[in-house]
């Protein structure tokens, strides 16, 4: 009973102090179930089956990634758990002295940790029950679905899953206490208030030349993912430059703290200007025992800006391309004209063969769907493969050094060619401008980035092309801004328009239907496209083939990849940013706690209090801001990265998103930054 009201006596005691592990412990908490619980809510919600098959997906996802969040949480508990050890080793130096075992220590340690979890559980598992009401509502309207019968939703399978992975981090910290204890020797715990970290000095030349190199190996890493990103040809190469970063980012951390005090040292009026030589000796006493964890701070910073900044900015691009590229209800199309020795090489259906040279109207009379009773605006247009026409052969003089430049392009691919009448008549359509060309011109439209930076090189070389017999020169010296086919994103990798009389309709290879529906309301479109799905019971559709886009599925996969997307984001990005900043708070607590007697001789020559909070203040936005300056540094090439990753959804959002990351950044981070001064400037209080 002693050692039970012992216990809860130090927790009161240290609940102030610390607060800050307390508030981690709960937001870890809340934070599992709400992700944990997004399964149960949506059960509820009135969506399509593609829709829900999304949403399925993103709860598998969302449990998979659980388990990698566990370990992150894990991790910063036992290294939370360290620092408030150390804070305590006074503490127990006085128990042992006092002639209590150190059996009876370990019985506190597990009373405590038992208490702060159950605390942490009751407290997080309230908290998460209400925010995951709200995040129902975010559900919902990330996937637009009827809100009408929302009802308060409590998750057990939630509940339970975060119960149990959190009772499996507080009992590996109990054994981490109890071995601790076990290992603990009254001397070191009696003069440990009096120890300094060992800080081994450095030789400044090391550090720099160390500081020099691991520059130059993260500024050859930053060129890997933005100008040299092509000669990444293979799927493992993209592993080193992730690799070079974390070295480099470990070896700077490692020579700046060796390097601080030196040079700022040199510059006098600013270092013995008020108590800055007391701050500076504190900032490089922290960094240098505290390289590792500096390294894992500033990447995890990184990632969490990359992750939110790439979610975000997928999920506004896929929004924000609908309305442009998805012009159109339905886009029908089937390849045509598909030739015997092509059956006898590949083991081609005879059947589809001969549905090849049926249009698609044609097909669609075969499984009793007529056209005109469900479309209107009805545009049909051809695309043609001449021969061996290839990517390649649109190069011209260029060739050689875009292959140079660009290695793991597949030049071989075959160039779809289109009829100028053809191309007009969908500009047309979709609202896009019209163009004309003389009978010996060619233009390209696309709208990939990529590919284009390559034509428009290769088209400043006025490169000649020969199709169907016939040689021509391009009209335009870049590529014209253009596409086809309806989508969610800029998939157009280029399309070579012709004028209609060389074309030679033997080289026929697709054709494509665009339509509206004949129906104005959503009820009357969703009956619409449930008809065309249901054509796959018809007894004749094994007749035929061809390939369906409609914008109710296109919109229905962007706006459901897009949340599954967001909530991943959300989920790794506030973990990574919480631990990041609570590992440096508990730090700069617990160093606060250690240096409460150089505070206070401070106060005896005479320092006023606002000069030592002023101090204080300085300390930490110093040691908060270090590994956040490099994990910036580090972003603005990451999200080039990114950029060249997700160029197809189109990059329009991105400083939306890189906005809405920069406000978490500002609240989260620094509110503990906020927390951590007012708590530590608690503790060095004169009492």
């Amino acid at each position: 009973m002693m050692l039970f009201k012992l216990s809860l006596k130090n927790i009161k005691k240290s609940f102030k102090d610390y607060a800050i592990y307390f508030f981690t412990l709960i937001l870890g908490v809340a934070i599992f179930y709400v992700f944990n619980a997004i399964g149960s809510q949506t059960v509820l919600l009135n969506v399509t089956s593609s829709t829900r098959e999304i949403i399925d997906l993103m709860v598998n996802m969302l449990s998979g990634v659980s388990v990698f969040v566990s370990f992150i949480l894990g991790f910063l508990i036992i290294y939370a758990s360290r620092f408030l050890m150390k804070r305590r080793n006074k503490e127990f130096g006085i128990y042992l002295t006092l002639g209590m075992s150190k059996t009876n220590i370990s019985k506190i340690m597990l009373f405590e940790t038992l208490f702060i979890g159950i605390i942490s559980l009751v407290i997080g598992l309230i908290i998460g029950v209400g925010a995951s009401q709200f995040m129902s509502v975010l559900v919902a309207n990330s996937f637009e679905a009827d809100l009408t019968q929302f009802t308060f939703v409590f998750s057990s399978s939630a509940m339970i899953k975060t119960i149990i992975y959190f009772g499996i981090m507080y009992l590996l910290v109990m054994i981490f206490n109890v071995i601790n204890v076990g290992r603990c020797k009254l001397i070191d715990l009696i003069y440990a208030s009096k120890k300094n970290e060992e800080v081994k000095m450095k030789n400044p030349i090391i550090c720099i030349i160390v500081f020099i190199l691991a520059a130059c190996i993260l500024g050859y890493a930053y060129y890997l993912v933005t100008g040299g990103i092509d000669t990444l040809t293979g799927a493992n190469d993209i592993f080193i430059p992730i690799i070079l970063g974390c070295v480099s980012t470990f070896f700077i951390f490692w020579s700046l703290s060796g390097l601080i005090l030196k040079i700022v040292m040199s510059f006098k009026n600013i270092y013995y200007k008020g108590l800055n030589s007391f701050v500076l000796r504190q900032i490089s006493s922290k960094v240098n025992t505290m390289v590792l964890s500096m390294t894992f701070i500033c990447l995890m910073l990184f990632v969490t800006i990359c992750v939110f900044s790439s979610s975000l900015s997928i999920k506004n691009s896929m929004t924000a391309n609908l309305v442009e590229l998805a012009p159109m209800d339905v886009e029908l199309s089937k390849t045509r004209n598909i030739s015997q020795e092509y059956v006898n090489e590949t083991g081609y259906s005879e059947i589809l063969r001969e549905d090849s040279y049926r249009s698609i109207e044609e097909s669609l009379k075969l499984v009793d769907f007529n056209v005109n009773d469900y479309f209107k605006d009805i545009t049909t247009v051809y695309l043609y493969v001449y021969d061996d026409f290839a990517f390649e052969d649109t190069l011209g003089s260029a060739e050689e050094e875009i292959k140079a430049e660009y290695p793991i392009f597949t030049y071989h691919a075959p160039e779809e060619i289109m009829k100028l009448s053809d191309y007009n008549k969908v500009a047309r359509l979709y609202g896009n401008k019209e163009y004309t060309l003389n009978s010996n011109e060619y233009m390209i439209v696309a709208d990939f980035d990529s590919t284009i930076e390559m034509r428009n090189e290769a088209l400043k070389t006025n490169p000649s092309i020969t199709v169907f017999g016939v040689t021509l020169k391009p009209k335009y010296d870049e590529c014209q801004d253009g596409f086809v086919r309806i989508s969610n994103s800029h998939i157009n990798t280029g399309i070579i328009v012709v004028p209609d009389e060389i074309v030679d309709e033997a080289y026929l290879e697709q054709e494509i239907m665009l339509a509206n529906y004949q129906a104005s309301s959503k009820e009357g479109k969703r009956a619409i496209e449930d008809s065309l799905l249901a054509l796959d019971n018809h007894p004749n559709s094994g007749n035929i083939t061809m390939n369906a886009s409609t914008k109710i599925s296109i919109y229905e996969a962007s706006v459901g990849l897009g949340a599954m997307v967001t909530f991943i984001g959300l989920y790794l990005g506030i973990i990574f940013l919480i631990s990041s900043a609570a590992i440096l708070a508990l730090k700069e607590l617990s160093e606060s706690a250690d240096n409460k007697e150089r505070y206070a001789m401070l106060r005896k020559i005479g320092t006023d209090e606002s000069m030592i909070n002023r101090a204080l203040f300085k300390q930490i936005a110093i040691f908060f801001s270090v590994p956040l300056v490099l994990a910036i540094i580090h972003s603005i090439f990451g999200i080039e990265f990114c950029k060249y990753i997700l160029m197809t959804f189109g990059n329009e959002e991105m400083t939306k998103s890189i906005t809405m990351t920069a406000v978490f950044l500002i609240i989260i981070y620094g509110g503990y930054f906020l927390i951590t001064y007012y708590c530590s400037k608690n503790i060095i209080k004169d009492r």
